[in-house]
């Protein structure tokens, strides 16, 4: 996943204030938030904590008690949710210097929200401000399943995503650029690492691919002259 230099190219500073989307189980959250702790302000926008799905809401709870129990790392850092479309703040309007979000667009597409979040991104960021995307990227010859079902989006289906909602796209990188990914799993993105969807079958030629082959790509919230 090559966190460093992934983070290195969305610009991250410790002084900033960072928005996380969608942290999970806190992957990133873990170099991220300790790393702004001090002199910035680190911002988890999870799931909704009154989900009517008590694996949801539980999930909410593991990573609220993650934070807490290192307060020495975690100490300043704001768990916002972001359910579309009631619950879209996840941080003040105009304050964030950087958006983050790590392999999720797949999941707005599923659950019909992705104008939504980007959106939501939009608005958190103040102008200047950068939006990083990372997500499992599909082949360009193939038509977007717009319920994104294999995991996998086009990237141009993500520029436009991020274009409609006012974003200008800045940069590309190859850094998490996987050639061996061929795509075409009957399961899925997850069948490769780390989720092995169907556990020993074929495992030892999906754990030689490695995970997924990853579009990262900057976007900025134009300053309005």
């Amino acid at each position: 996943r090559h966190p460093l230099d992934t983070l290195l190219f969305f610009g991250l500073r410790d002084d900033m204030h960072v928005v996380e989307i969608a942290p999970g189980g806190g992957w990133y959250t873990e170099i991220i938030a300790p790393y702004v702790n001090e002199r910035g302000q680190y911002y988890g926008a999870g799931a909704d904590a009154e989900s009517p799905q008590e694996s949801v809401r539980a999930g909410v709870a593991r990573f609220k008690a993650k934070l807490a129990e290192h307060p020495e790392l975690y100490g300043k850092a704001i768990v916002t949710e972001l359910a579309p479309p009631h619950k879209t703040v996840i941080a003040p309007a105009g304050s964030a210097d950087l958006v983050l979000t790590f392999r999720n667009v797949h999941n707005w597409l599923a659950a019909g929200t992705a104008d939504q979040v980007f959106a939501a991104m939009y608005q958190a960021l103040k102008p200047g401000g950068i939006l990083g995307v990372v997500e499992h990227r599909g082949k360009a010859e193939v038509a977007q399943d717009l319920k994104a079902k294999s995991g996998y989006v086009n990237e141009a289906y993500v520029i436009d995503l991020a274009k409609k909602a006012g974003f200008e796209l800045v940069e590309k990188s190859e850094i998490n650029a996987n050639p061996q990914d061929t795509k075409d799993y009957e399961g899925g993105v997850w069948t490769l690492p780390p989720t092995l969807r169907l556990k020993e079958q074929d495992r030892e030629r999906y754990l030689a691919i490695g995970e997924s082959d990853r579009m990262t790509l900057k976007f900025v919230k134009p300053i309005k002259k």
